[in-house]
């Protein structure tokens, strides 16, 4: 059995693990990428925004934008409740997760695609290519970076325990649309449902939790969403392309074992409320890898829990807060009404909110 070396081994091709690679590959670390896909990014589940601030780090080409985006229009319960600026962009998410993909081999990463991880054994790690052929890779660093349901993260004992499950179809628009449009409803039990424009197409999807007996079925709410924009003349034709998923929604905890890390979805990284996770994979991966690298460089891997500290100071009260309005919306959903101010993030009361409880597990206003 063939034994590769490396100096950091990153599990996962998607933006936070290629954001990983690039990073430490710059420095001179071996860096190999295992990605289980055929082609990086196929299929896309993902509802393709991301903000303009984001546009700006990447120092990427924007081939992968599809169209600006003015802001955001948020309903509750069929009737609209607000409107904001919010400049960002809907993108082809294959395409850019290709074209970071591209600046990682450019720095020198290697990816190796169809190919996963299979089992760990000390700083061994067993994978399987094409053709169900078995290699063994020895890594002084190992970075998971393999989605929601983390491979990785079991070996830490780090995984997420909260997922949200979420479908999305493609649909052809009516007429051009500059604003992103959130609905929230009694239906999409601790949730909501979107619509995100792409050319003379859209992303319409929705996240929901299941409350148990008599909840509504995802599928079933997600075809009456369809058939309610549609009756609005925004939407025309039948959907295509359905996909499914799971969206981590975790309050930060313990993402680092010895010389293992983990990024982006596989280490709930996503944001409790809004599911956003894309901003966060590439600073966080650019993180790890900075971290990573310099841990084989000293040969010292507490330098790992240098990445796991600024990953903190950067986001975590931003997690905590949204797992703190993610627990009351759940809890308080059948006041929705009541409690939306405060629980979806472009209103003021949001954050008030969290600033008077001063965190994760005070007592709410709501109560």
């Amino acid at each position: 059995m063939e034994t590769l070396t490396c100096d950091i081994l990153v599990v996962g091709a998607g933006p936070a693990g290629t954001s990983a690679a690039r990073e430490a590959a710059s420095t001179g670390a071996c860096v190999i990428v295992l990605e289980r896909r055929a082609v990086i990014g196929v299929p896309v589940q993902c509802a393709e925004y991301i903000p303009a601030a984001l546009l700006g780090e990447l120092c990427l080409r924007p081939d992968f934008v599809v169209q600006p985006l003015r802001g955001m229009k948020t309903f509750l319960n069929g009737r609209p409740i607000q409107e904001i600026t919010a400049p960002g962009f809907t993108i082809r998410r294959d395409v850019f997760d290709q074209s970071l993909a591209v600046e990682a081999k450019k720095a020198g990463a290697s990816i190796l695609l169809s190919t996963r991880a299979v089992s760990r054994e000390g700083d061994e790690v067993l994978i399987v290519g094409e053709g169900l052929s078995l290699s063994r890779v020895r890594a002084k660093v190992i970075v998971g970076a393999d989605g929601p349901r983390s491979m990785v993260g079991g070996w830490i004992a780090s995984e997420n325990k909260n997922l949200v499950p979420a479908v999305q179809v493609k649909v052809r628009l009516d007429h051009p649309l500059e604003f992103t449009e959130v609905f929230f409803d009694d239906r999409i039990y601790g949730g909501y449902g979107w619509l995100f424009p792409k050319g003379d197409e859209a992303n319409v999807g929705l996240g929901m939790k299941n409350r148990g007996n008599g909840s509504h079925k995802i599928g079933m709410v997600l075809l009456d969403l369809v058939s309610s924009l549609a009756a609005e003349g925004k939407i025309k034709g039948k959907p295509f392309d359905i996909v499914t998923g799971r969206i981590p929604a975790e309050a930060p905890r313990a993402i680092r074992d010895g010389n293992i890390v983990l990024v982006g979805d596989a280490a709930g990284h996503t944001h409790p409320i809004t599911g956003a996770g894309i901003f966060q994979a590439v600073i966080g991966g650019r993180m790890a890898g900075k971290w990573a690298a310099r841990a084989v460089g000293s040969g010292d891997m507490s330098n790992l829990a240098n990445y796991e500290s600024e990953w903190l100071d950067l986001f975590g009260e931003t997690l905590e807060r949204g797992f703190s309005r993610r627990r009351l919306l759940e809890r308080k959903w059948d006041r929705l009404e009541e409690i939306i101010k405060y629980c979806w993030v472009t209103f003021k009361e949001y954050h008030e909110a969290y600033e008077r409880n001063n965190g994760v597990g005070q007592r709410d206003n709501m109560e």
